[in-house]
């Protein structure tokens, strides 16, 4: 449904993205992550026809997204990292404009989303908070039902209940079968929504993985509370990766081998408890990027 092979564009500072390759299916959840200024925007503005490209293409089905900007724009979900208003326009009077901008005449849709999202669209936009603003911005992009959707930065200014109501709300179009391409800084975002995550750093794709598969081969981190200080330097001298120490809380990280954790734990005097260690994609992303650049500097 989305499909990017070999897209570069060079700005004169030097920076820009090089050789993007990637696609989503149909009824799939890409999720596209990457620090500030790696590429994901500008990205995201080729798809939208905004930017021609040095190189490579795009296409939004089957669409040309340079040529064709204008028909993917009419029927495509997007929302943008920052939404251009119209400021003397109410809520309301802007979603008639986009409504009559894309000829659409069920408006079933819009007003089950305006209640689900809280919106108040009587007040004039100059007059919304951030988090209002945002709100009125995603149901202008979901209101007319598309099949496909491009979300750059789509919770940010929500507060945390508008986030959930928003993370369900992708589930949901991914049951029915919508594809979607999400820029995000939360990590949690990806982890309950998408199927694969691609990441972007310096403007080159770094990865794109399976988000389970990414999880399950990477390092598991354990919480392990002992008796003694003897017991701490125990663990600190079995050879284990050892990460936090506070007190006698020692954090350790296992990949694949369990053997080595066991007989650490059975030369202790007294374990007190052992816990799953919370690892983000955002440690685990961080642990691939160092990997690639050992690996790079070995060659």
């Amino acid at each position: 449904m989305i499909e990017v092979a070999g897209l570069t564009k060079q700005y004169r500072s030097g920076k820009g993205i090089f050789d993007i390759t990637l696609s989503v299916a149909r009824g799939e959840v890409l999720g596209y992550l990457g620090p500030n200024g790696a590429g994901k925007t500008t990205t995201i503005r080729h798809l939208l026809g905004f930017i021609r490209p040095d190189r490579g293409d795009c296409t939004i089905g089957g669409l040309d997204c340079w040529r064709h900007a204008a028909r993917i724009q009419e029927s495509l979900g997007y929302l943008p990292e920052e939404t251009a208003f119209f400021p003397d326009m109410t809520g309301t009077q802007f979603l008639d404009f986009m409504q009559e901008m894309r000829r659409e005449r069920d408006d079933s849709r819009r007003f089950t989303l305006i209640d689900r999202f809280e919106l108040e669209t009587s007040g004039k936009i100059r007059r919304m908070s951030k988090g209002m603003r945002q709100k009125l911005a995603i149901v202008a992009a979901f209101m007319h039902d598309p099949e496909a959707y491009v979300l750059d930065e789509p919770t940010a200014g929500l507060d945390p209940l508008m986030q959930n109501t928003f993370v369900e709300l992708i589930l949901e179009e991914r049951e029915r079968g919508k594809t979607i391409l999400m820029s995000s800084h939360r990590f949690e975002e990806i982890e309950r929504t998408c199927d694969r995550a691609g990441i972007i750093r310096e403007g080159r794709i770094a990865a794109v993985e399976d988000v389970r598969s990414l999880k399950t081969s990477q390092r598991r981190s354990y919480i392990i509370t002992v008796g003694s200080r003897a017991d701490v330097d125990v663990l600190r001298s079995s050879g284990l990766e050892i990460g936090s120490v506070s007190q006698n809380h020692v954090e350790v990280f296992i990949s694949g081998d369990y053997e080595p954790l066991i007989r650490a734990l059975a030369d202790c005097d007294q374990i007190l408890g052992l816990d799953v260690g919370a690892q983000s994609l955002e440690q685990i992303f961080m642990q691939y990027y160092g990997r690639k650049e050992r690996e790079a500097g070995k060659r």
